[in-house]
């Protein structure tokens, strides 16, 4: 709005499911449709009281963002340089050029690591040999242990022991990556940062024969180390963008 009459170009990159325009890096140059009184209305209904400053600007008109009828916003423009989407679209080129077929589970795949990672196991089982499951989206881990980690190392995690079965197989026929694409997932080691996880068909059998325990680490939230140790933490160092999270399993 500062910026009319003049013409405004914005050039983004979505990390949002669904590429809403209006919460990417909060909308600085696009209509806002929300409005100050459904943020009062929210607060209303969980019971919030704000202090007297913060409530005086909620109340106030200079709170609002513009609207879609504002005329200072007749001149601007936002294209998407890159979104979810895009980056499994481009994934998907790379597997088949490597004799997989791509098949693209969706870019907004959300809920709980291991619960994801559960059917994700169950997708690659299913799906027959020379696939190439791809999917995005953020998903969330319920913090209980002390152990170093983030939602994409916990997904691997998981995945591995979904993928191996039952207890007494410790081998699979697949493999899989994820990784955040900022090159930062979750806590980091003391010894920097981890995107994320590779996962091979004998990861269980290289940690077994290391005396790691697989689940007991997935308890303690520990993927992290769990990776580490055995050689197969993803570690890229900051991308400096961020199209939401990468996860493919190769059957």
């Amino acid at each position: 709005m500062a910026a009319y009459p003049a013409r405004t170009l914005a050039l983004s990159i979505s990390d949002v499911p669904g590429d809403d325009v209006t919460v990417i890096a909060s909308g600085p140059t696009v209509a806002d449709p929300t409005s100050a009184a459904q943020a009062r209305a929210v607060l209303t209904d969980y019971g919030i009281e704000l202090p007297a400053a913060v409530n005086r600007l909620l109340n106030s008109p200079a709170c609002e963002t513009p609207f879609p009828d504002n005329p200072a916003l007749s001149r601007s423009e936002m294209h998407l340089v890159a979104t979810p989407r895009k980056s499994l679209q481009a994934a998907a080129v790379v597997a088949k050029q490597a004799g997989y077929q791509p098949v693209l589970l969706g870019d907004a795949l959300e809920g709980m690591s291991r619960e994801l990672a559960a059917w994700m196991a169950e997708q690659a089982r299913n799906a027959g040999p020379g696939k190439a499951l791809i999917s995005g989206g953020e998903t969330t881990v319920k913090v209980s242990g002390s152990g170093y980690g983030g939602r994409n190392a916990e997904f691997a995690h998981a995945l591995c022991l979904a993928l191996a079965d039952t207890d007494k197989v410790v081998e699979s026929s697949f493999y899989a990556l994820a990784a955040d694409t900022d090159g930062i997932d979750g806590r980091p080691l003391p010894s920097g940062p981890v995107a994320g996880a590779i996962v091979t068909p004998d990861s269980l059998a290289r940690a077994a024969a290391q005396g790691l325990d697989a689940k007991a680490m997935l308890s303690d939230n520990d993927s992290h180390s769990f990776f580490t140790a055995l050689g197969d933490a993803l570690v890229t160092g900051p991308t400096r963008t961020n199209v939401n999270d990468f996860r493919v399993v190769l059957t």
